[in-house]
């Protein structure tokens, strides 16, 4: 599953809030989020925390986001639930957040629960670009040549570059706070994944929205393309 946790800000406008109290908000839901997922049998989760759009936005609001979003990947490990993978061009990102994001990474790595991926800097174009680049450099280094790696480069090679390589596509995509687009969220991965859109902002996300979504999602005939 994958979800994009939209609305933050909106829902601290409405509520006459900062965008950096929308933000801590919706980092207050992750948890109980997580939760249901498990409940669910949810096995692998997408979290989309930071968009690389996002890292235009002001100095000042940016560094009180990465804050936050630090402090709930934190959180995350020290409730010892689930095993935390970053996907996203973590060379973008300050150097202590992208420490942060490997260390998350590695101490939960024995942990038997779910898989995480916490989307931080994360863009879909910007994935598909950097497994193409990563596919070449590791053929380059094996002394392959471009007119040579044309001729057998297929989809699979592609998928085993991308930031979540080795686990399956997203069977559902979720995004909050009406919006009815994907804004470039796993574009590779949700080729053939099913779309719920929620009108409740992020913060404002509750169990019962959880559960008609993935009714929502029981009914529908998945074709896969076909």
């Amino acid at each position: 599953m994958g979800i994009i946790l939209d609305g933050n800000r909106r829902w601290a406008e409405a509520q006459g809030s900062s965008s950096s109290a929308g933000h801590r908000a919706g980092a207050a839901k992750i948890v109980d989020f997580l939760g249901w997922c498990d409940e669910a049998g949810v096995e692998v989760v997408t979290l989309w925390l930071l968009s690389t759009d996002n890292l235009t936005r002001p100095a000042d609001e940016l560094e009180a986001l990465v804050g936050i979003i630090e402090d709930t990947v934190t959180d995350l490990v020290a409730h010892a639930r689930w095993r935390i993978h970053p996907v996203g061009a973590l060379d973008l990102l300050p150097d202590h957040t992208s420490r942060l994001l490997k260390e998350a990474e590695t101490s939960t790595a024995a942990i038997p629960g779910s898989l995480v991926n916490v989307a931080v800097g994360y863009g879909g174009r910007r994935e598909v670009v950097d497994a193409v680049r990563s596919l070449m450099q590791e053929h380059a280094s094996q002394g392959t040549s471009l007119d040579e790696l044309a001729q057998f480069i297929d989809i699979e090679h592609i998928t085993e570059h991308l930031y979540t390589k080795g686990q399956p596509d997203p069977d559902l995509v979720i995004r909050t706070s009406g919006e009815q687009r994907l804004s470039g969220f796993l574009l590779w991965q949700s080729a053939h994944s099913e779309f719920y859109f929620c009108e409740a902002y992020w913060p404002d996300f509750r169990h019962v929205d959880f559960l008609r979504a993935l009714r929502a999602y029981a009914e529908r005939q998945r074709r896969f393309g076909s």
